[in-house]
């Protein structure tokens, strides 16, 4: 009779344990929505005028900027890469974009007296298809030359950010109205124009991450970037074609800092080339925050939209209890380093209960 209430007492104290550890494991694989709810929640208290109709417009500019980066970020680290350039890419599309609207692009090189202009759509398309090709330049020298992520992006950061000096001596474009004769008036609509009550760059971000999530969940190549990341030779010897997918992942990161660099220039209607600074941290920590694994093959885009609505959040927060910019570095850090912990601290637990379910 002992025995078996011993044995009894066992199984209740196992089944309290995994019940414990289950609870545990919810809670952390919600800890980017927890974050949410709390930093949402104290800044509603602590902030004057958080609430307010004008500044969530203002928020939501910031974190649809970051968001949209993230994203890129997210596919790039999913597949074990990191995209230190994209900062950069901002920064030179932004003046590319800015170069366009002022001037066109002289023919006087070819021995003609000529312009060509272009009209919004246009300028776009240029745009985008610089940041594609940055992107493929941090491919080719990943994939064909061996050059380790960090190494190539850091040193396609340098390029483009001189780049982006070089197109203007270091000055700044400014007016960039547009030119209604040409069609580029409507340039500014992209960063500061509205639809249904919510800014177009929110807009942009959603169909971004709608796109994304669908490429990531419902198709082949989504499949190939998670294999690739998660154990590259094996996915290799599945048949799939990993220098292809990595291309793939830092060609569409170049389009996600194209597109923040469009945004930003309409925006402010000028183009700086110092644009986009610092703006990769955000991006890495805004997809580490929402559950994408430095070491690659984990990662959502849900959780990494979220995790840009905490550090934009986090961000104009901290500005509006006007605390330093020094100590808002500071906390930023913290926040990754957190991140990391807690994602390594889910993984160890994960581990330990499929040992379990192994075991019984």
């Amino acid at each position: 009779m002992s025995s078996i209430d011993a044995s009894g007492n066992a199984k209740t104290v196992i089944g309290g344990h995994k019940s414990r550890t289950s609870a545990l494991l919810l809670l952390l694989h919600m800890r980017t929505f927890v974050a949410l709810i709390l930093v949402f929640a104290f800044f509603a208290i602590a902030a004057p005028n958080f609430l307010t109709t004008g500044n969530m417009l203002i928020i939501s500019k910031h974190v649809a900027l970051n968001a949209i980066l993230a994203i890129g970020m997210t596919f790039v680290i999913i597949a074990g890469g990191i995209d230190l350039s994209v900062g950069s890419i901002v920064g030179l599309c932004a003046m590319v974009a800015g170069y366009l609207v002022l001037y066109g692009i002289d023919l006087g090189f070819v021995g003609v007296a000529y312009s060509v202009q272009f009209n919004t759509i246009e300028i776009c398309l240029i745009v985008l298809v610089v940041g594609i090709f940055i992107g493929w330049i941090n491919g080719m020298l990943i994939t064909k030359l061996n050059v380790a992520p960090f190494i190539a992006t850091l040193g396609i950061l340098y390029v483009a950010r001189g780049s982006a000096l070089l197109f203007s001596d270091g000055r700044t474009f400014p007016n960039l109205a547009g030119n209604s004769e040409y069609g580029s008036d409507t340039f500014r609509i992209i960063g500061s124009g509205t639809f249904f009550g919510l800014p177009v760059s929110v807009w942009i971000m959603v169909v971004v991450a709608l796109g994304a999530a669908y490429l990531a969940t419902r198709t082949p190549l989504g499949r190939h970037i998670y294999a690739v990341g998660g154990n590259e030779r094996g996915a290799a010897l599945s048949g799939v074609n990993v220098d292809r997918t990595k291309l793939f992942v830092y060609m569409f990161s170049g389009v996600c800092a194209a597109l923040v660099g469009l945004i930003i220039s309409s925006q402010l209607q000028a183009s700086h080339p110092a644009t986009g600074e610092t703006f990769e941290l955000n991006a890495i920590a805004a997809a580490v925050l929402g559950g994408t694994s430095m070491s690659g093959g984990r990662g959502r885009i849900a959780g990494t939209i979220v995790g840009a609505f905490v550090i934009g959040i986090l961000a104009d927060g901290l500005i509006m209890m006007g605390v330093s910019s020094f100590w808002q570095t500071v906390i930023k850090g913290l926040v990754i380093i957190a991140a990391v912990v807690v994602d390594q601290v889910q993984q160890k637990l994960q581990a330990r209960v499929v040992l379990q379910q192994n075991a019984n």
